[in-house]
């Protein structure tokens, strides 16, 4: 997924210019500066949610004989190194190279670009001082939801008051300084805070908290299916990354924007619709779904100790993503504004995913035998363990079976139809349910004890 975001960002850091100035919307570079101080929240949410803290490197170096200073200025300097600091020259260097041969004055651009990127590394170590203070992280983000809905209907544009201060640093560059001053300002700021909290009685000890229970009494009606969902439901409530695997969830409700928008011409065919409904549908189904059984990765060798169907265990999760789907789907009917075949193209994806690709993921999972640490982040966009040549093949009938199926309905009958096929190959699924499980079941027993001996492996 990292690979993903590096070559979309590329891409967007190629073309933004140009579409930006097809589309008629002003000069490129003000339209980019207008919409920094949301790119900036945004980079600063991430890495809340995503990043990797160097106080979980720390523990380890506190009983050598080195100095503390040292300790400090080499895990924060680790942090200098993250991916969420490299994606962004991804966007910010094509797209500074694109201004200069636009003719944008070069010292004006370098300016521009030193000032932007030292705000990046400023955002690195302020994100680093910020860890689990969910205090200011959710004030944060429900502040500037509030400013871009008041932008969006006109009552205040936050963005009339930043752009100039962005823009300021093109058309003077020295200006730059500002930003790096900034830089070192929180350099010195996070080195102070982690030079402070270095000892074990103090900021790295383990906080105690009252232990509360959890019943969901309604699920009760399930019987042993129930059991499972409250597990589920108590182990993305309790553990980081699975809240940020919900969080990434939300994120694929916005997927369609690309597409839906017709701001990129290349993807206003209609078959591109029903690949951005299906991962608007299934944003929850494959950020979660392909993950399974390493969810319960801590604890899976006492539960196959137990007397555990492996059909009950599935079908807990099968049930999980089911809710979730159509949950993102009912969800996402804001997308009716961009037509009703928009969101037509949402709910066929929504009905492939709940008949096929979510047998698909649960079956993906079986060759997947990366244990999970809940309690971090590490990792989180994606494991290279977790590609290989059966998880690879299995990409095939979850992404392309569906344009396929698509494209001889759309090409031979009509649009209506392309849909229709695509949603009876869901229904078709859905039917099979029972004898597709009864298949699954035999692989995850199959592959059993390699997952048990993989779990027990230390990386």
């Amino acid at each position: 997924i990292g690979l993903y975001f590096c070559a979309t960002f590329l891409m967007l850091g190629v073309g933004a210019y140009f579409i930006i100035e097809d589309l008629e919307l002003g000069d490129p570079l003000t339209i980019v500066n207008s919409f920094m101080i949301y790119y900036l929240v945004a980079d600063l949410v991430m890495r809340y949610m995503f990043q990797k803290m160097p106080v979980l490197n720390i523990r380890t170096l506190l009983y050598q004989p080195i100095q503390k200073n040292d300790v400090v200025k080499y895990s924060l300097w680790k942090t200098v190194a993250s991916f969420f600091n490299i994606m962004h020259a991804f966007f910010f260097v094509p797209f500074s190279i694109v201004l200069i041969t636009q003719g944008y004055d070069p010292l004006g651009v370098l300016g521009w670009h030193l000032g932007i990127f030292a705000l990046f590394y400023a955002n690195n170590f302020l994100n680093v001082m910020m860890n689990n203070l969910d205090s200011i992280f959710y004030p944060l983000i429900a502040l500037m939801l509030a400013l871009a809905v008041s932008q969006y209907y006109g009552w205040f544009d936050i963005t009339a008051f930043t752009q100039p201060v962005f823009q300021a640093l093109y058309e003077i560059p020295w200006t730059a300084i500002l930003p790096w001053a900034l830089l070192i300002g929180m350099y010195l700021a996070s080195f102070s805070y982690f030079r402070r909290h270095m000892y074990l009685d103090a900021g790295l000890a383990t906080k105690q908290v009252e232990a509360k229970t959890e019943d969901y009494a309604w699920l009760n009606r399930f019987v042993n299916l129930g059991t499972f969902l409250k597990n589920d439901i108590r182990l993305i409530r309790r553990n980081k990354r699975s809240k940020t695997t919900v969080i990434m969830s939300v994120f694929f409700l916005f997927y369609g924007l690309f597409f839906f928008t017709q701001s990129v011409e290349t993807l206003d065919h209609p078959t591109w619709k029903v690949f951005a409904g299906i991962f608007i549908s299934g944003g929850f189904l494959f950020s979660f779904g392909q993950y399974v059984p390493s969810w319960d990765s801590a604890y899976y060798p006492l539960m196959m100790s137990q007397n555990i169907k492996y059909k009950e265990y599935l079908n807990s999760k099968w049930y999980l993503m089911l809710f979730a789907t159509v949950i993102s789907t009912i969800l996402s009917v804001w997308y009716i504004y961009f037509g009703l075949d928009t969101y037509l193209a949402i709910l066929v994806g929504a009905v492939y995913n709940i008949g096929i690709n979510s047998y698909l993921v649960l079956w993906g999972g079986a060759y997947i035998k990366t244990p999970i640490d809940l309690n971090s982040n590490k990792n989180a966009f994606g494991d290279k363990q977790a590609f290989n040549a059966k998880t690879m093949l299995l990409t095939i009938p979850k992404l392309l079976l569906p344009l396929v199926v698509y494209m001889i309905g759309h090409i031979f009958i009509g649009e209506t139809a392309g849909y229709v096929m695509v949603a009876l190959t869901g229904v078709l699924g859905y039917v099979f349910k029972e004898k597709v499980f009864r298949i699954i079941e035999k692989i995850y027993k199959k592959e059993k004890y390699k997952t048990l001996l993989a779990y027990s492996q230390k990386n």
